[in-house]
């Protein structure tokens, strides 16, 4: 480029890359700022576009407009620059770009209440609401979405209740941003640092290669241990120093809560009080009712309900299954033993084995992430006829990220999906799914295809050995796949209701759904090969398998079942919030613990689900999506695993319409009836008659 030739913005112009794929290649950090201001520019000037049409408010140029213009169409700048920004802001941050997101924060706030509460537009949506043609199911419901948007975003507030809830969502905004960075923050500079191999007592070979290997990157002798899941956990399952384990467990359950820059607990408490006051702004009692009006639940009474159905269910077995993990630490330990929770795993492992002979490290030499793959997207393949293909001349964002063209059982192009399987400094930890791009049709009849992302911190490879998976990490990439699946095969008109658009206790259901298959002796011989000798998982190690699936499944309920009853606990509430969270919490969750509870650990502050993501008031769902999912897989169960005509039906009605009609009526027609708690019950190994 000559010094005269002025570098052109990547995000302002034709991407030029397969299926118009983010070229992640020419995206400088500068580039950010001037295409998230300029996009906003454009933003405003096609909102000004549709509420100075002259011409009667219609669906087409108003509802439609609307939908297509304002960060819902792919080629809106920003929609474009806002979709890279927030899905690299959490699976590779930099410094530069938290702050860079602290101080757009307030901007983009400001720019979606601005349209959010623009009287015009508002005035256009509302005279369409009430003078409309006669409407397809789909777009019924996105002219009713639309409208209640702006009426419960406070489109009917008076001036004054406009400004207080500009200021309250601003702030909230903030706080939730300011959250996840604190966390990741602490997550990331905690380390545990050994130089005597006798303190690797336990450890399976493959958490010791991993700990030398992330030493060695650090520029470290001996080993690395991290509040990373794949180097976390299996030091609390195998390691046998107690104190060492205590140390982790600590270090993991104690994060936000020092006296330091990351505390989170000020955070936690402002931002419960922001969401009552923003729901009681807008005419309701509480959080949870503002939010359960779109929700299958439909009100806090229901998902109690749900809660407690469970706790009914299960709270006996899983009380013997504590007692059951405890009576084998005594056994090994003496009588006088006090299980700690750095202990639980740990003796629970032994039980495991004592029980079924079987534990994580014995299936991960059968589960190598290229073979698990190949399996995964066979399954898809079974399933849906689906073939994926790596295309290397996709740009990636990663040398880590893996980028596939996805066909169609007719060999059409479906979808772009991207691999990200490791963890890395600047990742958040967890796993979830997201979207560089959504399915929509165009005014011109295109149907734009999907490109959608899996983002996992999963076992690496180290120098000696490929990456191998443990079963809960299989269930895990089954789990993400799923939702992946949702965003793949979208097949609507609108982009805001494509793919996993959908409400918050449905979207779970297809992801939980692939989960069924991790224990499928039909699934598990399509990939489960021996690394090294090529052999396939034996017969015996499968039975054990699905002998073992519900192996502590009641205590794992309960633990679910207990972050549900903290969620409500918080966001139920009708006056100021003003209680000591690590008291409020271990008070909220009570009836669902059957450990010790610690006084120092606080899992508030490092909730993600609740604090800073979409599940406020509706962790529940997670729940209510797998009383779905199971009932869903029966009848898998009772034509075949991988039939495909039931599968084409899952298809046709759930996982391809989105969120074009309501998820109860999606799922009736799939199913024939609404789900009931039997299959789950059953799945689980618990009577439905006598729980």
């Amino acid at each position: 480029m000559s010094q005269t030739e002025k570098r052109v913005n990547p995000f302002m112009e034709p991407y030029g890359t397969p299926h118009d794929t983010i070229p992640f290649h020419k995206i400088k950090f500068e580039d950010y700022e001037e295409a998230f201001m300029e996009g906003i520019r454009r933003d405003d000037e096609e909102i000004a576009k549709i509420v100075g049409n002259p011409e009667e408010p219609t669906f087409d140029n108003t509802i439609a407009a609307e939908d297509l213009s304002h960060g819902r169409h792919y080629y809106d700048l920003l929609d474009r620059v806002s979709t890279v920004f927030s899905c690299l802001m959490s699976a590779e941050t930099t410094p530069q770009m938290e702050a860079l997101a602290q101080k757009l924060s307030p901007i983009l706030t400001k720019h979606s209440n601005d349209v959010i509460l623009n009287p015009r537009l508002f005035e256009r949506v509302k005279y369409v609401y009430e003078h409309h043609r006669e409407l397809t199911p789909e777009e019924q419901t996105l002219l009713d979405k639309e409208y209640d948007a702006f009426v419960r975003s406070g489109a009917l507030l008076d001036e004054e209740g406009k400004q207080r809830l500009r200021r309250l969502t601003e702030e909230a905004d903030m706080l939730t941003l300011q959250f996840s960075q604190n966390l990741l923050k602490e997550n990331k500079a905690y380390t545990l640092h050994l130089s005597d191999r006798a303190q690797l007592d336990g450890l399976p070979d493959t958490a010791v290669d991993a700990a030398a290997q992330t030493a060695r990157e650090r520029g470290l002798e001996g080993w690395v241990f991290t509040l990373d899941y794949p180097s976390y956990s299996p030091f609390l399952t195998y390691s046998t120093q107690r104190e060492l384990r205590r140390q982790m467990y600590m270090a993991r359950n104690t994060e936000c809560t020092h006296d330091n820059a990351e505390n989170n607990l000020r955070i936690c408490l402002r931002l419960v009080n922001l969401r009552r006051e923003l729901a009681q702004l807008l005419g309701y009692d509480c959080f949870a009712d503002y939010i359960l009006k779109h929700r299958m639940a439909g009100d806090t009474a229901h998902v109690y309900k749900l809660l407690n159905d469970l706790l009914a269910a299960y709270k006996p077995t899983a009380v013997q299954e504590v007692e059951e993990i405890a009576a084998m630490a005594r056994k090994m330990e003496g009588d006088d033993f006090d299980l700690q929770p750095w202990d639980f795993s740990f003796y629970a492992h032994k039980l495991q084995m004592e029980k079924y002979d079987l534990d994580a490290e014995m299936l991960r030499p059968y589960f190598q992430l290229d073979k698990v793959t190949e399996g995964v997207f066979g399954l898809a393949g079974r399933l849906y006829g689906l073939t994926f293909r790596e295309n290397p001349d996709i740009p990636v964002y990663h040398p880590d990220v893996k980028a596939y063209e996805v066909f169609d059982n007719d060999g059409s192009f479906l979808a772009v999906f991207y691999a990200d399987f490791h963890p890395r400094a600047g990742k958040q930890g967890g796993a979830w799914m997201t979207e560089f791009q959504g399915q929509h049709i165009t005014n011109q009849g295109e149907n734009v295809r999907p490109h959608v992302s899996v983002v996992m911190n999963l076992t690496k490879p180290t120098d000696t050995k490929p990456a191998l998976l443990t079963l809960s990490e299989v269930e895990t990439f089954l789990h993400e796949f799923g939702h992946s699946l949702h965003g793949m095969l979208a097949n609507t008109r609108f982009g805001s209701l494509s793919g996993t658009n959908v409400w918050w206790d449905f979207v779970e259901m297809p992801s939980q759904f692939m989960e069924n298959y991790a224990v499928e002796k039909e699934f598990l011989r399509t990939f489960a090969f021996h690394y090294e000798s090529g052999e396939p998982i034996p017969d015996e190690l499968v039975d054990r398998i699905v002998r073992s699936r519900n192996f502590n499944v009641a205590y794992s309920c309960l633990r679910q079942v207990g972050f549900g009853l903290l969620d409500m606990a918080y966001y139920t509430q009708r006056e100021p919030f003003t209680e000591d969270i690590m008291t409020f919490e271990k008070q909220a969750w009570a009836p669902a613990i059957i450990t010790p509870q610690l006084p120092d650990t606080c899992m508030t502050v490092q909730f993600s689900h609740i604090m800073a993501g979409g599940y406020a008031a509706g962790y529940y769902s997670y729940k209510w999506a797998e009383v779905l999912d199971a009932d869903a897989f029966s009848v898998f169960k009772q034509h075949g695993i991988f039939d495909r005509a039931t599968a084409q039906r899952l298809r046709d009605c759930v996982l391809s319409r989105g969120g074009t009609e309501n998820p109860m009526t999606l799922y009736k027609r799939f199913r024939g009836q609404e789900p009931t708690i039997d299959a789950l019950l059953r799945r689980n190994g618990i009577d439905p008659a006598h729980p």
